[in-house]
């Protein structure tokens, strides 16, 4: 097994503090204090391919894309890509990890595919093109590989805010189980939306590529809308609400149309992926970043999400504002239409802290309903 593995160093950046997303936004996600979310799910994937398939060989691409932390899990890259030829100051030092960008994606892909490196020297393929990042950075990877019209399949390691698209796997550990074991692959889609549309609450996922990707169960499918009338669950929910104000609970509202449906129940214009915090019959944050949410928080806290439909994670997609901190605070209610539950065989989280993962695994009430509620289990 040869593996090609490369990272969008900013990928996922914008979504504690708020942006919904990262593409043309780097620079006010700095601003907005943002730390780097990529390189911790990279090691991740890295440290359990070396348990699986320690004889693997590896290429990587020159940091800040991968080489230091290929290194550092205890693999020696056969190749090391050097997308930055011409970029580098005049030190002889890489550009920064805000400065990378698709171009210098591709240019790794496409030598990952053809068998060479930047300058030229010549190798075997990669088996697999191994990528951290998000939707953008999947589009990135296919569009590389339709352009050299290689066959060499991709697998995403999910560190984006938004991950739309079907070629990622359900977690970093995942991915490298599926790098390891496949043993064939399928068309599936890369999609991606307009970022700008959707901070303003406009969904609209684009195709942008086919792309041949390993099959396994671990493999997430395509976000899905799920069919099926929320009104009575968001009014059973509102209701319950309503009976705790006064009483200083603060509730911390997920982004989505279930919740959202809940949040107009109550009687507020809700920010429809964004996350709003209600306590005693107001809202007290509307569409915040983690530091407003964790700042709003009371002695007793309740977050309310629905699961997003096709895929059935609870946290890690779409609402990295719900972060480990603001969730080890809370006590979790989850609601969904029974329509949604049925689409997914189980629930998911991907917290970013695999402790927390670990302790939200189980068999949790999922309220489908005014009044009922379905038993469904967080793998």
């Amino acid at each position: 097994m040869h593996v090609g593995f490369v990272m969008n160093p900013v990928a996922g950046m914008g979504g504690r503090v708020g942006l919904k997303g990262t593409d043309g936004k780097v620079a006010e996600a700095v601003a907005r204090g943002a730390e780097p979310r990529a390189p911790d799910r990279a090691r991740r994937a890295l440290e359990r391919l070396a348990a699986v398939a320690p004889e693997a060989t590896v290429s990587t691409a020159a940091d800040p894309m991968g080489e230091r932390l290929v290194r550092e899990t205890g693999f020696d890259p056969v190749r090391v890509v050097d997308p930055f030829d011409g970029d580098r100051a005049g030190n002889g030092d890489p550009p920064g990890p805000t400065e990378t960008t698709a171009a210098h994606t591709a240019r790794v892909v496409e030598a990952f595919a053809e068998g060479g490196t930047a300058d030229g020297e010549g190798d075997d393929p990669v088996d697999l093109v191994l990528f951290v990042g998000g939707d953008g950075t999947a589009a990135d990877v296919a569009a590389a590989l339709e352009a050299g019209s290689s066959e060499v399949p991709m697998l995403g390691v999910p560190a984006g805010v938004k991950v739309y698209s079907s070629v990622f796997a359900v977690s970093p550990e995942d991915a490298a189980e599926v790098a390891a074991a496949f043993s064939r692959t399928e068309r599936r889609e890369v999609m991606d939306i307009d970022e700008d549309a959707y901070r303003e609450g406009e969904v609209h996922p684009e195709l942008r590529a086919v792309a041949r990707v390993p099959v396994a169960d671990d493999l997430q499918s395509s976000k899905q809308t799920a069919s099926g009338t929320v009104e009575s669950l968001a009014e059973g929910v509102a209701d319950d609400i309503r009976e705790r104000d006064g009483e200083g609970v603060t509730f911390v509202l997920g982004p989505g149309s279930t919740v959202g449906a809940i949040k107009a129940e109550l009687g507020f214009d809700p920010s429809p992926i964004g996350v709003d915090v209600w306590r005693d019959g107001e809202v007290v944050v509307r569409d915040g970043t983690e530091r407003e949410i964790l700042d709003a928080l009371g002695e007793e806290n309740v977050i309310v999400v629905s699961p997003i439909g096709g895929q059935g994670f609870v946290f890690g997609r779409g609402n990295p504002q719900l972060s480990p901190a603001v969730i080890r605070r809370c006590d979790l209610r989850i609601v969904a239409s029974r329509a949604k539950l049925d689409e997914v065989r189980a629930l998911r989280v991907d917290t970013d802290d695999p402790d927390l993962d670990d302790e939200l695994a189980g068999w949790v009430r999922v309220r489908v309903g005014k009044f009922e509620t379905r038993m469904m289990k967080i793998a």
